[in-house]
């Protein structure tokens, strides 16, 4: 990492995965994200165990330089253990690994620390108010019924914001279906590349805040517009856990046609969406045009890496490969080669 720390905020737009990891783009040709015709699987039930392959790679060449690209994704089956025999053959023999796009907020460590008492209640509500004081009441009541059937007696939530709740909904959920959220993998690949002593590149946007105490105070005090995305998660969470766990099952046995049938960023995007449409950042200059400067972002350092070394191992979520606006669609419009695993 560089000289600056990542500050471990509680707010929203540094920890919602649409945000790190999404953005708008032209529609991706068919031979970069459409994998091979397969039938419509059956739902899934349970999750998978044991020993698993999960995914192959995707190919970006241009001459004799290649980018292999790999698919992450979260949750996954809590008893499986990921098969990385394939993925460790491709790292070792790479000049350089690219860790998943994103964005950071970076101070330095003693102003981090300076900063720790105006961090304290940013996951709350403003003046103290509980969800019921929030909340439409027919979607309070759904609440009700969902907290009482993942989270249980937890008054602590009754005063989160509506989408960190949204979120300590969906974690309980997830646990009671056998599901994670998953840092193993991406963790694991970076073992690797470090024990055999290669290159690791960081490409996460930084971003610096002109006056962050500022910026802290004024979002404990402003109201997020983040109703949709409490209530969609409230009004679908069954559904969605049983599409993450089709997708995790999926992951897990490489299956990438019925990943790519799956919706995998729709909530994600309605929760993204509650942040960057905030008054506060909407008037905070650091946080303008935040989604297409992560995927500018990467995209340099994508076509660095492919340029300057022979082989290239790569991390993107998976959302993002076989999504309808993959990362992979745009180096294809700029004449690499991309194949799909088979």
């Amino acid at each position: 990492m560089s000289k600056h720390t990542t500050c471990a905020l509680y707010l929203s737009f540094l920890a919602l995965p649409a945000l790190a990891q999404t953005a708008a783009a032209p529609e991706a040709p068919a031979a970069a994200v459409q994998p091979a015709a397969a039938e419509e699987p059956a739902p899934a039930t349970v999750v998978v165990e044991g020993r698993r392959p999960g995914p192959g790679v995707w190919k970006v060449s241009k001459g004799d330089h290649v980018m292999w690209v790999f698919g992450l994704y979260s949750p996954l089956p809590q008893k499986m253990e990921w098969d990385a025999s394939h993925v460790e053959r491709l790292v070792a023999k790479s000049q350089e690994v690219l860790q998943p796009p994103g964005f950071t907020v970076g101070m330095s460590w003693w102003r981090g620390l300076t900063m720790l008492p105006t961090m304290i209640g940013l996951q709350n509500n403003p003046d103290g108010a509980k969800l019921q004081d929030v909340l439409p009441p027919d979607v309070y009541a759904h609440w009700q019924v969902m907290k009482d059937k993942y989270i249980g007696n937890d008054d602590g939530v009754e005063r989160d914001r509506p989408i960190f709740a949204a979120e300590k909904l969906l974690h309980a959920g997830l646990k009671k279906n056998g599901l994670v959220q998953n840092m193993d993998v991406s963790g694991r690949i970076e073992k690797i590349a470090k024990q055999n002593k290669v290159k690791l590149t960081w490409t996460m946007l930084g971003i610096e805040l002109d006056d962050p105490r500022t910026t802290l105070k004024a979002f404990k005090q402003a109201q997020m517009e983040d109703l949709a995305c409490f209530t969609r998660t409230v009004e679908n969470l069954d559904k969605d856990i049983g599409t993450m766990r089709a997708g995790a099952n999926a992951w897990a046995d490489g299956n990438i046609a019925a990943i790519a049938r799956l919706d995998l960023a729709e909530r994600d995007e309605v929760c993204a969406d509650a942040v960057l449409n905030s008054s506060l950042a909407k008037t905070t200059s650091a946080f303008q045009n935040v989604r297409e400067r992560i995927r500018a972002n990467w995209m340099k350092a994508a076509e660095k890496s492919l340029a300057d070394n022979t082989s290239t191992f790569a991390l993107l979520q998976m959302k993002d490969i076989v999504g309808p606006h993959g990362y992979l669609a745009d180096l294809q419009a700029k004449g690499y080669a991309v194949e799909s695993p088979k």
